[in-house]
This record gives C-alpha cells, structure tokens and sequence, in this order.
C-alpha cells in the first residue's frame, strides 16, 4: 500500500491509496471534514480488503496531500450571509472530485461509505451519478437542512481556533474527540495523538477546514436531491454524536427511498475500535445484499 496522486479535472489532484484484491468489488472510503485519508484506520481497512474489497480512501481537495485551493476562507458570518468568496466550491464540486477519480482508477461503479461531509459528499455523487454507485452507506452524517443534524454549542466553541503546533494541534484534538467521542467505548488517547500528529505531519495548514465547512454551508438542505438517489442505502448513526446530532441520521434515512437506518448505541463522532466489529458486519452485510441480488 502506497499512496499515489491524480489528476481528476479542473485543476484538482487527488492523492489516495489502495489495499486489497485488485479484482474485488471497489469500495470507495470518503472522508469528513478536514479530515485525511488516514483517517479511516488501517486496520479497519485491511478487515474490510479480508472480506474481498479492493478499498480505496483518499484526501478530498484542501486536505491532506490533495490540491488546496488558496483564497481566503469565508467568515462564519459570511456563510450565514451566504456571501461567499471568488472560487468557493460546494460539495458538488467535491462529488465530482469523487468521481474523477473512479474515473482515473478504471473503476465503473463502486460501493460508497463516507462519514460525516464524507457522507454528504457519497450521497451527492449518489444523486447526481446514480450508475457510479453500487451501494451507498452514511456514516453520521445529514442532508443539511436547517435545525437538523446541527452540532451541540458547546461543540461549536471547542473547534474555534487553530493549532500553530505539532503538539498544540495533538491537545485540541483530545478535547474535541474526549468530546464529540463515543462515550459509550473507551477512549484511546494515544490513538488520538498518534492520528492528529500524523495528520499534522502530511498537511499542517487550516484554511482547508474553512473551505470545506463553506461547501457544506453553500451546498444547503440537500433534502430533495436525496429523493433521487437510487443506490441500496444504509444510514448510520451513534445516539452520543455531539457534532451532528442523530436527527442528521434520521432525516436522511427518510429522504431516501427505501434506506435502512441503524443506531450503534455509545457511539458519537468517531470510530472508537471497540465498535469497528459491528460497523465492519453492517457496511459488508450492506454491499453483499446488492452483490447478491445481482449474481
């Protein structure tokens, strides 16, 4: 497993890496706010490749080792004016991203799982590129519509800010997962800094965070384009999520037609290892239904 980078349109490189049987059923990886490809643990990944999937997961734009665009991010006052700058993208634009790069990879359709924006971005490239998806599974994520799936306040105080340091950048995080963590599993603080340290490594910069929570904010309530999305699709959820409520989770499930929604209990916004057994079962359960009713 290397990573390698891609050109997948307008301007936009993608750097992602691979694991698993090269001839499994693709199972594309889609990651949440600000978040790298790295983020979806290697060990979860290589279950995931065990059960027969060629896994894919990458960095969307302004992260990681992906293009970052480079004007100003809007002010949080500026996305609630819907004032936006020269150049800010929604998350159509990152569909379309997504896509690119199946289309770079050879990859005709494929199972999509995306967590948190990465879910948005997956029911997005559901909607607008119905044949691309073989199925698709929303990891706490929402539709963004007005007062549902919105984070707690106090969330919102505690990802104020930006880290000027390695270290710095290490203590933030354990704050906001000891937060918006899965208070039903334990919590690995070293796990914890291990990520974030590795995360800081490959991309230190913070204005991408900013691009991408415009995208989310200028994208709206996608409620009715949910309505054509086609896929078999699985929702979800843990009942502790204090960055998006799991009212995100339940609405979504109810703007597709025909979607499963499942509560992990204890869960919050993350992936405590502890509930990886249950996620691994639902997200493998979910794609062999739909290799099944096509064979």
């Amino acid at each position: 497993m290397s990573e390698k980078e891609v050109e997948v349109g307008r301007g936009i490189t993608l750097a992602y890496d691979e694991l698993g049987d090269a001839g499994g059923e693709p199972l594309l990886l889609v990651a949440g706010l600000g978040q790298q490809l790295y983020s979806w643990p290697e060990p979860f990944c290589v279950s995931l490749a065990d059960r027969g999937y060629r896994v894919i997961r990458f960095d969307n734009r302004d992260a990681g080792r992906s293009t970052h665009l480079r004007f100003r991010p809007p002010s949080f006052g500026a996305m609630m004016m819907r004032r936006w700058p020269n150049g800010q993208y929604d998350l159509s634009d990152m569909a379309a991203d997504t896509v690119g790069l199946l289309d770079q990879l050879g990859v005709a359709d494929a199972h999509l799982t995306g967590i948190s924006m990465g879910g948005m971005i997956a029911q997005t490239v559901a909607a607008r590129y119905p044949r691309r998806v073989r199925t698709l599974t929303s990891i706490m994520s929402t539709t963004g519509a007005r007062r549902i799936g919105r984070p707690a306040l106090s969330t919102w105080r505690l990802m104020r800010g930006r880290a000027r340091s390695r270290e710095e950048a290490e203590a933030r995080a354990v704050r906001l997962f000891r937060h918006i963590g899965s208070h039903g599993f334990p919590f690995n603080e070293a796990y914890v800094r291990e990520a974030t340290g590795r995360a800081w490594d490959r991309d230190p910069s913070s204005a991408g965070v900013g691009r991408q929570l415009g995208a989310i904010f200028r994208s709206g309530d996608r409620t009715a384009m949910l309505g054509e999305v086609t896929a078999p699709t699985l929702v979800i959820h843990g009942d502790r999520d204090r960055m998006v409520n799991p009212t995100g989770g339940a609405a979504t499930a109810r703007a597709i037609a025909g979607a499963r929604l499942e509560t992990i209990r204890g869960m919050g916004h993350d992936l405590p290892q502890a509930a990886w057994p249950k996620l691994l079962e639902l997200i493998d359960d979910h794609a062999r239904r739909k290799s099944d009713a096509t064979t």
